[in-house]
């Protein structure tokens, strides 16, 4: 009976890529931010359905103004 070598000789150890996942904190933080830009875009939705739907120079502005940086809204 022989016996043939059929490992090979030579290894050669690859570890996969680590991906580390998401914080927990993280996860809360673009939760927060998602909601908090949903919560805007639908205010946003409601003051040019009050001001007829149109996006005028004047609707921007208010908007601006009201969900900006700035704005109380934060």
């Amino acid at each position: 009976m022989a016996f043939a070598s059929t490992a090979p000789r030579t290894f050669s150890f690859t570890f996969p890529k680590f991906i580390s996942p998401s914080s927990l904190w993280r996860l809360l933080r673009n939760a927060l931010i998602e909601a908090r830009q949903r919560q805007v875009e639908h205010a946003i939705g409601r003051y040019l359905e009050s001001t007829g739907g149109k996006l005028t120079d004047e609707a921007e502005r208010e908007i601006e103004r009201r969900f900006g940086w700035n704005s109380r809204y934060w």
